[in-house]
């Protein structure tokens, strides 16, 4: 006998509960809401143009270099 196989539990599957139990159109309803009561309150973060510019060329220079280094 394999004894790494011993040792292996069977894995249950977890029942889902609260909002991952939901319908998922549910979920996007009630997303949603939240999405426009941030909108309304004045706390939802939305991209000018310029600040979308700046986010993706700092993200194509991370991911540029980390391409260039060599892998050892």
């Amino acid at each position: 006998m394999d004894s790494q196989t011993d040792n292996v539990k069977p894995t249950a599957k977890k029942s889902l509960r609260g909002f991952a139990a939901m319908d998922p159109q549910r979920q996007r309803e009630i997303a949603s809401l939240g999405g426009r009561a941030a909108h309304q309150s004045g706390h939802a973060h939305e991209f000018t143009s310029e600040e979308a510019r700046a986010a993706g060329k700092k993200r194509h220079a991370r991911a540029a270099g980390a391409t260039d280094s060599p892998s050892a």
